[in-house]
This record gives C-alpha cells, sequence and structure tokens, in this order.
C-alpha cells in the first residue's frame, strides 16, 4: 500500500513539474503529504521522538528548517560561490575568451565531421571550468556553431553536437559533484579524480566516434550536401576582452586540484577560497585593464547576484528534493523496494540499474537532470548500505544518468535555448542526441560496473 501511494505522489509530482510547475514547491509539498500520510497511516515518522515539536503539521516543517540551515550554510555556500564566479567571469569576457581560445585548434581540421567530434570533446573540457550546461551552449553557438556551419555541416547536426557538450556534470566544482561527494562523504577532487574521470575518458572516445558516424549518417540521409561556405562571423556584441583572459575562468579549478590530496596537502583551498581569490584576481585584472575603480567595484555586484540566484534556484531544490526524500523514507518506500529486488535476487548492479532507469526517466519527462538527482540522492546512502555497497558507486552512476538524460528532454534548458539558436525543432534535436546519449549512458552504466567491479 505504501508503495502504491508514493507512486501515485511521485508521479502526480512528476506530472506538476513537466507541466512547468515551479519544482520547489512542488516537490515540498508531496514531501509533506508523503509524511502525513506515512504518520496516520503508521507506517513511520517524521522526526525522532527527542527531536519533535510535539504537532505533527509542525513537525514537516521543522525537517525542512533543519535541512535549509545545514545545506545553506555548507554545500549551499559552495554552490552560490561558483554561480556567483561565473555569473562575473561572463561578465567580464573571460568565459567568451575561453571558448575562443580552445576551438582554435579544431579550425586546422578539414574534415567537417571530425571536427563536429572535436566541438563535442572540447566542450566537455570547457565544462570544467563553465559548469553551466545551457550557458556553455550559449558560448559555443555563436562562436563554434557558425564554424561548423561553414565547414559544411548541417545545422541541426551542428546543434545537437553544441547541445550535448556537457551531457557528462564532471567538474569538481559542478554542483550535482559537489552533492554527490558529500553524500558520499569524500573529498569532491578525490570523487572527480577517481570516480568521475575514468567514466568520462571512456566516452570520449564512445561518444566521440558516436557523434561523427550518427551525424554524417543522418545528414546523408536527410539529403544534406556538404558543401563548404562562406559565414559571417559570429556576433561577439561588445565584448573585446583579451586572449589572456581565457586563463581566469581556470583559476579555481587550478588552486582546487593543485591543493587537494591529489598534489600539494600543505596547502588547504576549498570551493568557496578558490571561487573568492578567483574573483579577486578577475577584479586586478579589470582594474588594470580598464583604469576604472568605479567600474571594477561595480561590476562586481553580478558576483553577489549570482549567489542569490544560486540559492534561490539551486540550493532550494536541494532542500526540497530532500523533503521528498525523507517523505519516501517516512513511507517506508525504499525499504519495501530493497527487500522486494533482494527477493527477486537482484544484486547491487541490478538495482544500480534500476536507480539509474528512474532517474534518468525522470529527466527526461521533467526536463532537468538536477530535479530528480537532488530528490534521490539523499536516499542514495540507504540504499546502497543494505545492498553492501560503496554510497558514492550508486551515487555516481546516477549523476551522470540526470545529466546524460537531461540532453534528451525537448524541454530541458539547454535543448530549448540550443534550438532557438540553431533556428531547429527541438523534438528534431532530440532524435540527433539521442545516439549519442544512448552510448553515453552505456559507458555510465557499463564502466561503472567493469572499473569498480561490481556483482549482479
Amino acid at each position: 500500500m505504501g508503495v502504491a501511494i508514493s507512486a501515485i505522489v511521485t508521479f502526480w509530482v512528476a506530472y506538476l513539474i513537466y507541466k512547468k510547475y515551479k519544482p520547489q514547491p512542488v516537490l515540498v509539498v508531496g514531501g509533506f503529504a508523503l509524511m502525513w500520510l506515512a504518520v496516520f497511516l503508521g507506517y513511520g515518522t517524521i522526526l525522532a521522538p527527542k527531536a519533535s515539536t510535539g504537532s505533527l503539521l509542525f513537525d514537516t516543517f521543522e525537517f525542512m528548517r533543519k535541512v535549509m540551515s545545514s545545506r545553506a550554510a555548507g554545500l549551499g555556500l559552495n554552490i552560490m560561490a561558483v554561480g556567483g564566479f561565473a555569473r562575473y567571469m561572463d561578465k567580464i569576457g573571460a568565459s567568451r575568451a575561453l571558448v575562443r581560445m580552445t576551438i582554435k585548434p579544431l579550425m586546422m581540421l578539414k574534415s567537417p565531421y571530425v571536427v563536429l567530434a572535436g566541438t563535442w570533446i572540447v566542450g566537455m573540457c570547457i565544462g570544467l571550468c563553465i559548469n553551466s550546461a545551457s550557458g556553455l551552449a550559449m558560448l559555443l553557438m555563436v562562436t563554434m556553431f557558425p564554424i561548423l556551419i561553414g565547414l559544411g555541416v548541417s545545422r541541426i547536426a551542428a546543434t545537437a553536437a553544441v547541445a550535448s557538450t556537457l551531457c557528462f556534470d564532471w567538474s569538481p566544482s559542478d554542483t550535482g559533484t559537489i552533492l554527490s561527494a558529500q553524500t558520499a562523504g569524500i573529498d569532491p577532487v578525490i570523487y572527480w579524480h577517481h570516480y568521475q574521470v575514468p567514466i568520462v575518458m571512456v566516452a570520449f572516445v564512445v561518444v566521440g566516434i558516436l557523434f561523427f558516424l550518427s551525424q554524417k549518417y543522418m545528414d546523408k540521409m536527410d539529403g544534406h550536401v556538404v558543401k563548404p561556405m562562406e559565414v559571417e562571423k559570429a556576433d561577439e556584441e561588445s565584448d573585446h576582452a583579451p586572449g589572456w583572459y581565457a586563463l581566469l575562468p581556470i583559476v579555481p579549478l587550478a588552486l582546487i586540484l593543485c591543493f587537494s590530496p591529489l598534489w600539494i596537502t600543505t596547502v588547504k583551498v576549498n570551493i568557496i577560497n578558490a571561487m573568492t581569490i578567483g574573483l579577486a584576481i578577475g577584479m586586478l585584472c579589470e582594474f588594470l585593464r580598464r583604469r576604472d575603480m568605479k567600474r571594477v567595484f561595480d561590476d562586481v555586484q553580478i558576483f553577489f547576484d549570482g549567489l542569490g540566484m544560486q540559492m534561490a534556484n539551486v540550493v532550494t531544490l536541494i532542500v526540497a528534493g530532500q523533503v521528498f526524500a525523507q517523505g519516501l523514507m517516512s513511507m517506508g518506500t525504499i525499504d519495501t523496494l530493497i527487500k522486494g529486488s533482494q527477493n527477486m535476487g537482484f544484486g547491487p548492479m541490478a538495482m544500480m540499474v534500476v536507480m539509474v532507469a528512474i532517474i534518468s526517466v525522470s529527466s527526461i519527462v521533467m526536463g532537468s537532470g538536477n530535479a530528480p538527482f537532488f530528490a534521490f540522492a539523499a536516499l542514495t546512502p540507504d540504499v546502497a548500505m543494505k545492498m553492501g555497497v560503496a554510497p558514492v558507486l550508486f551515487l555516481l552512476p546516477m549523476h551522470f544518468a540526470a545529466s546524460i538524460a537531461r540532453t534528451c528532454s525537448p524541454i530541458t534548458a539547454v535543448i530549448v535555448v540550443a534550438s532557438g539558436m540553431g533556428k531547429v525543432s527541438p523534438f528534431d534535436l532530440i532524435k540527433r542526441t539521442a545516439i549519442p546519449m544512448i552510448g553515453a549512458m552505456i559507458c555510465n552504466v557499463v564502466i561503472t560496473m567493469i572499473y569498480y567491479n561490481i556483482g549482479w
């Protein structure tokens, strides 16, 4: 009965998010409903007796308060700092300079579809510094897209490569990476280096080849003729940032990697320190470039605006996801599913595949990778413990599955943005991203299983 109620509420939540209802209140309302039903039906409790307020109604709000206070002070502050720094780099033109610098080697290649596959790989590398899929897509659409069209690639093939460039959220400063690492009890850099990198390295080869083969074949099937043409230079608006500004977005990443357990251990630099140091260096460079202190100080407001935007959009989503997850836990849904899977003979890998499938379908339906992953991430340690594996080995493929599946949704931000700028249909676009993303998903699951020796 508890599983059936949970399934109905979960479907209702997914349906409302699909209909573009704001996910935070939807997840919170769904979580509250599950908590109250769990208590009324005798399935579980909301808070431990000692932590209870004495009122069922107030207990739900007390749980949300505790989650919000813990997340905002720790994980939330990291995410806010990353978002603020990214906004400042975009403001001063450093993000665009980084893209211009990294795409130059691709222009030396003569095969249009090799350049297209290379665009995806380079975009993935830039994604280490620019964590927004839609933001990165916009930068590549005004820089690399015209080059691909000029080489003779079809408009929809070029858009597909650009829209998929961050199908793996694999940066140490990515919000999902930070959440996964903290949930698994691992340093974000170690999580990135030991767990994410091996999978992405294989995906570079597999997905790159799939982009080359699938887009070339589909262009041919559509009757597209590869004919190089002259195109106008991409509009760079008023951005005239010098080329060396491309180094500025890399500063925090370099600090995080250098002063970590991977290299220099005598000095500790956390994510917030790295972002604020990067901000300070960016301000100094802007002052030396413009010689206008008032303008430099005024531009810093974009960093603070970025903090607020991340708090409003990402941190609140994590809190809402945990409230919904607590509702599922209170109903005993996860325990029931685990016991049922064990009774059916499911081992750790089979359970991981089930969870990856749930996350993938949710991401496509919701048009978001973060919403379903943030909702289910909090449940993962308990599931992993009961299956006898480390939580990271469930969190890793679930995290990647969410970002991969997001790229196959016609309503997700990056697909909508890229299709709009490329003047193609988002539904036609996801037909072009589907084959490479299936390859990415197979890499995600199979490499996790083989590399970390997880049994069925």
